[in-house]
């Protein structure tokens, strides 16, 4: 494999002579791009570069910036490969720069058919591209892989990667390992069953494939999965809904190739239905759900597994950013993987072989278990957490969004420590009641639980309460103590990746739109540059010329603000603007001001609906339209608020939108094959009465945003 990573280059610096001093000794400078999604195969998003460093840092500028088209969520990271910089989008679009400019190369657009944006559980991300001699690939929405020209955009191949009759996703960014792209998928929360690939890097042809979770049909598939499945993995599953959802465990975003082992990881996602008692009936630990597995990347060939959440059944995915290094363990180093997931414990593991050596919380408050027991390396879990054997509610932390999510983490060797975006955001589980979230659809969210209690009720309280308990947290974990050596508090959730650099310094951005930047050994906060927008993507760092530059995505949007409802707090007022960022010392370019927000028209409906049909819409809302439109339908800012939707007072304008589709193409398909007439126009009740509700009780608090 070619490597990825880091270029050294030491530039010799004439000393200049003077009457009254010797001649300096020349100084070595360090040079390095930033090649690959993680800076190099280990991941650690560790840039060893320091021009900009805790003495300078609050000297940052705009050196430019470029709008982007799509104002959806942007994470990607972007990719730094010979003085051209480059990134893809919301909607799988790719972008060329000039690294040192900002003049636009090249563009390409994959024409992804908006109607697919109802199988993206948590909007139409991209987090980035993989480049290698000369070839730039990415994954789309619509399950293809794509090769391109990285010099000039043209495409090169372009395989599919998925049945796209299924509601398969890509989002993640693919990795190049030994001449292969391997990449997975996304649609566990739909219902598909999961797998990661190899394809050929030349002409884009299937080399192998590993299926994280049995055939359904219990037949082999040809697959690299097959002997594990057949001698073992199969029997931790029961009878239940995976046979016909297909399980889930897809691996939607981490894959790193280990140089010194020849080992390829990959982080499994949750099951399908995620109630393990309807799933597979109660019943085994479901491999390889929440899991990290090793393979042989020449094969795809099974070496070894570690499962971090048995018999998953709260969405808690392995598919977070994993990080090698090495690590001081009784005396001998060790290679260990570094992992924090959804389920909010730091976790340690052997490289070589899974075993796992630590486990400690890097969160407060986590409830449903109390630690693991190193002995079995399983959870001690909290009985009460199993809410399908209780039959009572569960109210977890953390919840499905997870103490952390895809946002990216990093490692600086020199402090040892690890910098994690955390947050807070409780979520409630119960076993479903109604018809309407016992049945299976194709469209909407398959989870086997019961959507009423995601949805707050009409007190002003709570909805104060939901906003002061969803919070973030930058937290400094360190794997040797396994404590939290320091952390910084944020008013909100969902906030940047992380990055960080020799110069003692770690970098984020916040979702209420700041870039920031703190010592990396102590955590004093040094920088806070307002960016008129939410930051979700992780930066990056490069150097030409002998400058240092910092590049990151501005946007808002994921998984979190889609669902949150008035939870998303004081982000729901944060402008959504796209934008490629670039950052110099001394950078002296200014943003444009923002746009005036202009009159918003809040002007509900009048109720014409009965409190029962008010009430069967809400089941109807919180089956299909929550993960979407936010809870209470209090909108997020870049998906339309429903409550000031100009056919929200009309039936038949209504109907044509959620029924026929006509708005398909920016992603509202149509539901006439799973909602009747009738359950449409309870929806549109429903609706009408969140709007009429929240802005008589809670004005302030729920005004609906800009998209």
């Amino acid at each position: 494999m070619r490597r990825l990573g880091l270029l050294l280059m030491p530039l010799m610096l004439v000393a200049c002579e003077s009457q009254t001093s010797a001649p300096e000794a020349p100084e070595e400078t360090v040079e390095a791009g930033w090649n690959s999604i993680g800076f190099d195969a280990k991941e650690q998003r560790y840039s060893p570069l320091d021009q900009i460093n805790d003495s300078n840092v609050d000297k940052l500028g705009i050196a430019w910036f470029k709008d982007l088209p799509d104002a959806r969520g942007q994470e990607a990271t972007p990719i730094e490969v010979d003085g051209k910089l480059y990134i893809s989008t919301a909607w799988s679009k790719v972008f060329a720069y000039d690294a040192k400019s900002g003049e636009e190369l090249w563009s390409y657009d994959p024409a992804v058919d908006g109607a697919k944006a109802v199988d993206a559980c948590c909007d139409v991300v991209n987090r980035g591209v993989a480049i290698s001699r000369g070839k730039l690939f990415f994954g789309t929405i619509d399950g293809r892989l794509i090769a391109l020209d990285a010099n000039t955009g043209a495409r090169l191949w372009e395989t599919q990667t998925t049945d796209n009759s299924k509601p398969y996703t890509i989002t993640g960014a693919p990795r190049v390992v030994k001449n292969m792209v391997i990449i997975g998928n996304g649609g566990a929360e739909f219902g598909v069953r999961g797998y990661v690939s190899a394809y050929d890097t030349r002409d884009g042809q299937l080399k192998w494939r590993f299926y994280t979770v049995p055939n359904p049909e219990g037949k082999p598939d040809g697959a690299a999965s097959d002997e594990i499945f057949a001698k073992a993995a199969a029997q931790t599953w029961g009878d239940g809904e995976w046979k016909e959802s297909g399980g889930g465990g897809t691996v939607w975003d981490s894959i790193v190739y280990d140089e010194d082992l020849d080992q390829l990881y990959f982080g499994v996602g949750n099951g399908n239905p995620w109630n393990h008692g309807l799933r597979s009936g109660g019943e085994g630990d479901n491999l390889f759900l929440s899991s990290i597995v090793a393979v042989n990347p020449d094969t795809g060939k099974y070496l070894w597994h570690y499962q971090e959440t048995p018999a998953e059944s709260w969405d808690y995915t392995a598919t977070q950013h994993i990080i090698q290094t090495e690590m001081p363990i009784d005396g001998k180093m060790r290679k260990v993987l570094y992992h924090a997931p959804k389920n909010g414990f730091f976790f340690v593991i052997d490289r070589l072989d899974g075993t796992l050596i630590s486990a400690e919380p890097f969160v407060e408050g986590i409830n449903w278990a109390e630690g693991y027991d190193l002995t079995t390396g399983r959870p001690i879990e909290n009985p009460d957490a199993r809410f399908y054997k209780t039959g009572k509610p569960f109210i977890a932390i953390p919840g499905a969004l997870g103490a952390h999510n895809w946002h990216p983490m990093s490692y600086n060797p020199n402090t040892g420590l690890v910098y994690i975006p955390a947050q807070q955001i409780p979520q409630g589980y119960e076993v479903p009641v109604t018809e309407i979230d016992k049945k299976r659809e194709r469209l909407g969210f398959n989870v086997g639980i019961g959507w009423s209690i995601a949805q707050l009720p009409d007190d002003k309280e709570v909805y104060k309460a939901a906003i002061a308990a969803t919070t973030g947290k930058l937290v400094a974990f360190n794997p040797k103590t396994g404590k939290v050596q320091w952390s910084f508090d944020y008013p909100a959730a969902w906030n940047g990746g992380t990055m960080t650099t020799a110069g003692n310094l770690v970098f984020q951005g916040t979702s209420t739109g700041f870039f920031k930047a703190y010592t990396a050994d102590t955590g004093k906060e040094l920088l806070r540059m307002p960016m008129q927008s939410g930051i979700v993507s992780a930066p990056s760092t490069y150097m030409i010329d002998g400058e240092q530059y910092i590049a990151f995505l501005t946007s808002k949007g994921g998984a979190f603000p889609l669902v949150a409802g008035v939870a998303g707090g004081v982000t729901r007022q944060v402008p959504n603007i796209p934008r490629l960022v670039v950052l110099k010392l001394g950078g002296k370019t200014k943003l444009p001001p923002l746009p005036d927000k202009g009159e918003i028209t809040w002007d509900p409906p009048a109720e014409t609906g009965t409190p029962e049909q008010i009430a069967a819409g809400k089941g109807l809302y919180g089956r299909n339209c929550i993960v979407c439109h936010g809870d209470s339908a209090v909108g997020n800012g870049f998906t339309p608020d429903l409550r000031i939707s100009g056919v929200l007072g009309d039936k038949d304008d209504w109907a044509s939108v959620v029924t026929s589709g006509s708005l398909k193409q920016h992603g509202m398909v149509g539901f006439a094959s799973q909602l009747s007439p009738e359950q449409v126009e309870n929806i549109r009740h429903y609706v009408v009465n969140r709007s009429n509700w929240t802005k008589e009780n809670l004005p302030e608090m729920t005004a609906p945003t800009v998209r």
